[in-house]
C-alpha cells in the first residue's frame, strides 16, 4: 500500500472549521448562495436545471459550456486561444491537483516544487515514488523566487515543475518575469510546469498596468504548461464542488481523462450549470469585482491589527489571494504556533492554522500561522477582537518553541 503523509492543514481544518465561533482560517472568499449570485448576474432568469432534465451523469468531461467558457478566459491576451478540448472539469482543485499529479509522476522522477505551498503538491509526488527538491522563496525578499536556484535543482530525471501562483499561505505571486524565466529554463530540458493557479484572478493588491502582474502559466507560449483552478477560492462556490485541469498539451488532458474514469465519471449537472453561470460574461465581473473589494477590505482591517502589534507579529503582506502567513513572537523568540492556535480556539473561538505543522517541512516556519481574511467582515472584525483581547491578557502564556 502506498504511504502518504497526513494532510495536515485538511485533518486541522476539518477536527476544528465547523465548531469554532470565528472562522478566519477559511480560505475561499465568503460563501455566497444561487440567490446572491442571481443578484451579482446580468442574467436574472437563471434556473441550475429545469424540474423535467433526467439527472444522468451529465457530459463525462463537463459540458461544452463551461469548457469553453473557461477556453474563452485562458486564451484574453495570449498568442493562440486556448481549445476547449483542452479543458477537463473535476469535482474541485483538489481532485484536479491529485489526478494530474497521479497520471504524470512515476517512482524515479524527480519532481521541483515551489515552497511553501499546499501540502499535497509535494507530499502526493512523494508518496507516488517521485524524489522531490524544496524550490523555497525567501521571505526576506518579499517571498520570491530564484532562478538561479531553480537551475541548480534541476537533473536529467527532473519531471515536473510545480508552482503555486498566487501563493497559499503567504499571498505572494511570481511576478510575469520570473514565470517567463521559470518557462525558459523548463523550455531548454523540455520538462513540464504546472501550476496551481487557484487563488488566480483575486489580485486584490497589485493592477494589471504593474510590469509585476502574473500572467496564467498558460499564456506565456510554452506548450508543455497545465494549470488547475477551481469554483472555491476566488469564485466563493466552494459547495458546488467543481474544479479543472487546463493545458497547452493535448496529451496531458487525454492522460488525465484516460485516469479519472477509475475515480470519478462525472461532476454533477446542478454543479456544472452553476459554474457556466457564475462564469458567464453577465456574472462574472460583478463577482470579482464583490470579491476583490471584499478582500481589499478585510486586509486593511488585518493590517492595522497587525501594525498595532508589531511587538508581537510581523508579516508580508500579502499581494494577491485570501490567505496571509503571520509570525509570532515572545522577546524575539517565535511562539509555539501549534500550542498557540489550540489556547486560541479554546479560549476565544478564534480559529488560524499553525505554520509549522501545516505547511513546514523539517521544522520550518515556527511561530507562523495562516489567516484567511476573506470570510465575512463582521466575522474578521470580532475574531480580530477576541484576538486583541487575547494578546492583551493570555499572550504572555503562549509558550515559546524550545530548542532540542
Amino acid at each position: 500500500m502506498v504511504k502518504i503523509e497526513q494532510f495536515a492543514v485538511e485533518h486541522w481544518m476539518d477536527e476544528y472549521e465547523t465548531t469554532v465561533a470565528y472562522n478566519i482560517a477559511e480560505t475561499c472568499c465568503a460563501s455566497i448562495s444561487i440567490e446572491d449570485l442571481k443578484q451579482l448576474s446580468e442574467d436574472k432568469s437563471f434556473d441550475p436545471l429545469s424540474l423535467s432534465t433526467k439527472l444522468t451523469y451529465g457530459p463525462i468531461r463537463g459540458s461544452e459550456q463551461l469548457r469553453s467558457t473557461l477556453a474563452h478566459l485562458y486564451s484574453v491576451k495570449t498568442p493562440s486561444p486556448l481549445p476547449q478540448d483542452n479543458v477537463l472539469i473535476s469535482p474541485g482543485a483538489i481532485q484536479a491537483n491529485f489526478l494530474l499529479l497521479y497520471t504524470l509522476i512515476a517512482p524515479g522522477d524527480h519532481v521541483i516544487c515551489h515552497y511553501p505551498t499546499y501540502q499535497q503538491l509535494y507530499s502526493v509526488p512523494a508518496s507516488l515514488g517521485a524524489e522531490v527538491s524544496l524550490w523555497k522563496s525567501k521571505e526576506a525578499d518579499g517571498w520570491k523566487l530564484d532562478i538561479a536556484e531553480l537551475e541548480s535543482l534541476i537533473k536529467p530525471n527532473t519531471k515536473l515543475i510545480i508552482l503555486n501562483n498566487p501563493q497559499n499561505p503567504t499571498g505572494a505571486i511570481i511576478p510575469r518575469r520570473t514565470l517567463e524565466e521559470i518557462v525558459e529554463i523548463a523550455r531548454k530540458s523540455s520538462i513540464l510546469v504546472f501550476a496551481d493557479e487557484v487563488y488566480r484572478p483575486l489580485f486584490h493588491s497589485i493592477s494589471p498596468m504593474d510590469e509585476d502582474f502574473p500572467p496564467s502559466l498558460l499564456s506565456l507560449g510554452y506548450e508543455r504548461t497545465v494549470v488547475t483552478g477551481s469554483m472555491s477560492k476566488a469564485y466563493s462556490l466552494a459547495g458546488i464542488r467543481v474544479g479543472w485541469i487546463a493545458s497547452r498539451d493535448r496529451e496531458v488532458i487525454e492522460a488525465c481523462a484516460a485516469v479519472r474514469h477509475y475515480a470519478t465519471i462525472s461532476v454533477g449537472q446542478i454543479d456544472d450549470a452553476i459554474a457556466s453561470y457564475a462564469l458567464a460574461p453577465t456574472c462574472i465581473h460583478a463577482l470579482l469585482k464583490r470579491n476583490i473589494e471584499l478582500s481589499r477590505k478585510n486586509l486593511a482591517i488585518l493590517e492595522k491589527f497587525i501594525d498595532s502589534h508589531r511587538w508581537a507579529c510581523e508579516w508580508v503582506r500579502p499581494r494577491a489571494g485570501t490567505t496571509a502567513f503571520v509570525r509570532f513572537t515572545k522577546m524575539g523568540k517565535p511562539v509555539d504556533d501549534v500550542a498557540f492556535c489550540r489556547t486560541l480556539i479554546e479560549r476565544t473561538g478564534v480559529m488560524f492554522v499553525p505554520g509549522s505543522s501545516c505547511f513546514g517541512s523539517g521544522g520550518d516556519f515556527k511561530g507562523y500561522v495562516r489567516i484567511g481574511f476573506a470570510c465575512e467582515t463582521e466575522v474578521l472584525e470580532k475574531g480580530l477582537e477576541a484576538l486583541k483581547a487575547f494578546m492583551e491578557d493570555g499572550y504572555e502564556e503562549v509558550p515559546i518553541v524550545k530548542k532540542k
